[in-house]
């Protein structure tokens, strides 16, 4: 409960920039589901933000993410984010409750067939880190947009040319919705490890270079990550990408930082 005031803060800190949208996490703030759904409703209501609810297959039956998909449309939010879900913490490998998804393909498609909602779907630079191959993961993200997500939302990465060569892969496969690249920017050393060696995502070698000399200083880091993030995101932006979705971890500092260095326009 004590993180939620944070993720109003950063949605406050970052409002003035225009955000085409902001993505609510299950568990944002170290809430509850519950209250994660009220969040998302109130960066809605009274946030005036276009807000888009992440949804995964994790824990739940098919009948319970049914129910959660029927409060967001009462509720007025026309946007989910649908996700499998990484395994519960202990678990190796993901399976899915007794009468729940398997995979993302199965919410999209549900969603679509029962719901007038806009889907957003997962993609990854370096391929997921379960497939078997780019040949596998590209079947499972063109399955994901002809099922029905409107577009795809990169999983971090610190490399541009792992985002540039994933695009040109989907398009000669037919894969042809819009891809927003996904930024983290770096709040600290051993965040940014932890976080790629559990999703598979690689650091560049004079990135994890630098990152060394920040082992013990992650105010230095942090610093660091804004000078990073803002050439990564100029150099995506002159490639034309069709659009940056930052990862915000409930913090702005960064994010309105490489905005402002960037010449980001504010608006109202």
């Amino acid at each position: 409960m004590e993180g939620v005031p944070s993720v109003f803060k950063a949605v406050d800190g970052l409002k003035s920039f225009g955000p085409d949208f902001v993505s609510v996490t299950y568990g944002a703030g170290g809430t509850t589901r519950a209250l994660t759904e009220e969040i998302v409703v109130k960066v809605a209501r009274e946030m005036k933000l276009v807000a888009m609810a992440h949804l995964t297959c994790v824990g739940q039956t098919r009948e319970e993410v049914h129910n959660v998909l029927v409060r967001y449309e009462e509720a007025g939010i026309k946007n989910v984010i649908a996700l499998r879900g990484d395994p519960p913490r202990g678990q190796a490998t993901f399976v899915p409750v007794e009468g729940g998804y398997s995979h993302a393909s199965e919410l999209i498609e549900h969603i679509k067939s029962n719901f007038p909602f806009g889907i957003a779907a997962a993609c990854y630079p370096e391929a997921h880190l379960e497939s078997e191959s780019w040949d596998r993961d590209l079947e499972h993200i063109k399955r994901k947009v002809d099922l029905g997500a409107d577009f795809l939302i990169t999983q971090l990465f610190y490399d541009n040319s792992y985002f540039y060569n994933m695009v040109e892969r989907f398009r000669k496969k037919g894969i042809g919705a819009p891809v927003l690249a996904g930024v983290l920017p770096i709040l600290s050393t051993s965040q940014i490890r932890r976080f790629t060696a559990l999703c598979g995502t690689s650091i560049p070698e004079g990135l994890n270079a630098r990152l060394e000399k920040y082992v013990d200083d992650d105010n230095a880091a942090r610093e660091f990550g804004i000078e990073y993030a803002t050439r990564q995101v100029e150099d995506l932006v002159s490639q034309g990408v069709e659009g940056i979705h930052f990862y915000a971890l409930n913090r702005s500092y960064s994010i309105t930082k490489i905005l402002t260095n960037l010449g980001w326009p504010k608006v109202g």
